[in-house]
């Protein structure tokens, strides 16, 4: 595929399943994980992954970074770090006797920020800037990010100890979220036969660039949406600021995310239009991670992703025909 040319559909789709099998290679029983860390990939969004410690997420992020040839950085959350840490800093160059500035581990194509929620508030939110708008100000100058630039985000359940809840800003930045859960038994018998010959990780082999991927972000931006599908979307958001069990909906920015994901899952279904199925099929990654439930829905133990299903299904979708 020429890097320099925006690819067709059908070159995007192929793009798209080169770096899931090479996914797969560490990731065992996790197709639908892996499907939706690259239509988040290419649908120009940022990724949390939320799950108990030992469940591959991490392995999950750094095997996409592998698979892409593109500048990959990490950032360990701790609660000493600092949103400098994060951003950059400007340090006084002696010899020039002006400031320099001096990046920060952002300044990447994907930048795996793990164990977020063990950094402070503050530090966390030294991501805002650069997942929102793709750039830093420091000291009264812009910087922007490569391109294409991801934040692919790990943290532990909030119950645990030493762990911070994300500020509902942070958590809104993110495209989707996804759990890993434990894996099937086949699969973990299988893992375990794979390691046994040391780092898998090491397996895993660039099967594109950052400019590619950058490209066929560009590609996906073509895909029709219709005027109908975008009163869909805007219908199941607004689901989420009337429902009872929900005392916080979804964004505005919830609804633009939502398109631009279901926009990815039509090409990769060979499409050059979204229709409803498209949507439905993102809608709980994509919003349920943004609401927040009622304290009578906490301990009737109804929690996000069963609300938001249930406001999915209840939305009448638009005729095809």
């Amino acid at each position: 595929m020429n890097q320099t040319a925006i690819p067709s559909l059908t070159e995007v789709s192929q793009l798209a399943g080169r770096i899931a099998a090479e996914m797969a290679r560490v990731i065992e029983g996790k197709d639908r994980q892996i499907r939706t860390v690259v239509t988040v990939l290419l649908a120009e969004g940022h990724l949390l992954i939320e799950d108990v410690p030992g469940v591959g997420k991490t392995v999950l992020a750094k095997s996409l970074g592998r698979a892409i040839s593109g500048d990959v950085k990490r950032i360990q959350f701790t609660p000493d770090l600092l949103p400098s840490d994060v951003t950059g800093v400007s340090v006084f160059n002696q010899s020039t006797r002006e400031f320099e500035f001096k990046p920060g581990g952002i300044f990447a194509h994907i930048v795996l920020g793990d164990e977020i929620n063990r950094a402070s508030p503050k530090t966390q939110s030294a991501l805002l800037e650069a997942m929102a708008e793709g750039q830093v100000s420091a000291d009264g100058h812009t910087y922007r990010l490569a391109e294409p630039f991801m934040v692919i985000a790990t943290q532990n359940p909030i119950e645990m100890e030493g762990t911070y809840p994300l500020p509902e800003a942070q958590r809104d930045r993110f495209m989707a979220r996804i759990t890993m859960g434990y894996p099937a038994r086949q699969a973990e018998v299988a893992m375990l036969e794979h390691h046994a010959g040391g780092d898998q990780l090491s397996t895993v082999q660039p099967v594109t660039d950052a400019a590619a991927v950058a490209a066929a972000a560009r590609a996906i931006r073509a895909v029709y949406v219709a005027p109908v599908i975008n009163d869909y979307i805007v219908a199941i958001v607004e689901g989420t600021r009337r429902h009872p069990d929900l005392r916080l909906g979804a964004s505005p920015r919830a609804s633009l995310h939502l398109m631009r994901a279901a926009r990815v899952e039509a090409a990769l279904a060979g499409r050059d239009y979204v229709i409803p199925e498209d949507v439905r099929a993102l809608a709980v990654e994509v919003l349920a991670h943004r609401v927040l439930p009622t304290v009578e829905a906490q301990v009737s133990r109804r929690d996000p992703e069963t609300i938001v299903r249930a406001i999915v299904e209840a939305t009448q979708a638009p005729n095809r025909g």
